[in-house]
């Protein structure tokens, strides 16, 4: 198996996770989740169960102490997570981003230092890349890592970075060279770990996503050693970051498919027991046009989402594949948490109830990880890259 090939799907193995994650799921998280998110708190204990349980080595290689999952699999658990709750795709997310960068472009000695460290869940981090003047124009970064000596000396600050607060280390991308043109051949990526110089400044209020920490991070003279440069050459961390991001997509799409599906399971068990004119309304053809969409919509975004794992774990330029199925996905876990709310009514609009935090988790779905407006850019370009005339 090359660098970028990942295992083929182990059905047995994957149906033994998904029966695990399943249990975990019903057991020690569904019946805190709501309060959790209500009151914005950090969800230390099952993050704990989380690292016990192996999910943060979900697609780190077996000889590196991880799950060594396919994509594909990695994607179904994304899925049956955000069912329940969200915001802990989002702890995972960003720290196996950070993971693939090593593994896939990573030395063999970084490799070494830091995925079984990060598989474990001993380093929990992940990925920063935005900044306060640039979001999806990431050449436009401003963060810069001077040479000195033996050590990079690093300045700049880093925002909306999941895992923040309670993670210590992150893939950081940085200006090595801002004079470089085309700007991409002038940008590096390095494993950061938490110390003098870098800190983060404060926790960010979200309107969704809560439980999760984003944060600001403050690099002020920060020094880190030149074996923290993936790859070990200068310039390549722009290239770096996008395989990463495939991943990263694939991921929220995942969790699309997961809140559209939650959507559409609360409104046909409500459809089915709240009556009105003396009839389920479920009964009601306005009611039975709705379902029908989100069901749809579910399937659809799901065969998109396994359409961009296969291409992944085949190694494959998958950025069209995981834009199709980011966009999708996206768009449909907030038509379906819009349509959630209107089936249920005053009841959708009630914090007692869990479809107005779809509601609110949803439209993040269709900004993370890249815009929907650029994933459509991607798509149209990649169209007519690979359909010359």
């Amino acid at each position: 198996m090359n660098e970028t090939t990942r295992p083929a799907i182990d059905h047995e193995k994957e149906a033994m996770v998904l029966d695990a994650v399943g249990s975990f799921l019903d057991k020690e998280v569904r019946p805190v989740a709501h309060q959790l998110e209500h009151d914005d708190v950090w969800p230390a204990a099952i993050v704990e169960k989380m690292k016990a349980m192996g999910l943060f080595g979900c697609i780190i290689e077996e000889e590196y102490g991880g799950l060594g999952l396919s994509a594909g699999t990695y994607a179904k658990i994304i899925e049956n997570i955000s069912v329940v709750w969200m915001s802990l795709s989002g702890i995972i997310n960003s720290h196996l981003i950070m993971a693939a960068a090593v593994q896939r472009a990573g030395t063999p000695e970084q490799k070494r230092r830091y995925l079984p460290r990060f598989a474990s869940g001993e380093i929990r981090g992940g990925l920063a890349l935005t900044e306060p003047d640039c979001g999806t124009d990431l050449q436009a970064v401003r963060t810069v890592a001077v040479k000195d000596g033996d050590n990079y000396v690093i300045n700049g600050t880093k925002t909306w970075i999941s895992n923040g607060i309670y993670g210590s280390a992150f893939a950081v991308l940085v200006k090595t060279d801002p004079e470089a043109q085309p700007r991409h051949r002038g940008m590096s990526l390095f494993i950061c770990e938490k110390g003098p110089g870098f800190s983060h400044s404060r926790k960010l209020e979200k309107l969704g996503y809560k439980g999760i920490d984003s944060a600001e991070l403050v690099f002020d003279n920060y020094r880190v050693s030149k074996d923290n440069l993936v790859g070990a050459v200068e310039g390549l961390g722009m290239k770096q970051v996008l395989s990463g991001l495939e991943l990263g997509r694939i991921n929220v799409a995942a969790r699309g498919v997961g809140v559209a599906r939650a959507a559409l399971m609360e409104s046909v068990a409500y459809a089915q027991v709240r009556k009105t004119f003396g009839k389920p309304i479920a009964e009601h053809q306005a009611i039975q046009l709705k379902l029908a969409d989100m069901a749809t919509r579910v399937e659809a975004a799901r065969l998109l989402v396994e359409q961009a794992a296969r291409a992944y774990d085949e190694g494959r330029r998958c950025d069209m594949e995981a834009g199709m199925a980011k966009l999708f996905a996206s768009e449909a876990a907030l038509e379906n948490a819009t349509d959630a709310m209107r089936i249920h009514g005053a009841y959708g609009y009630s914090k007692e109830f869990n479809i107005e935090r779809y509601y609110r988790d949803a439209p993040l779905l269709c900004i993370g990880e890249g815009t929907n407006e650029m994933q459509r850019i991607i798509i149209a370009k990649q169209l007519v890259e690979r359909n010359p005339v």
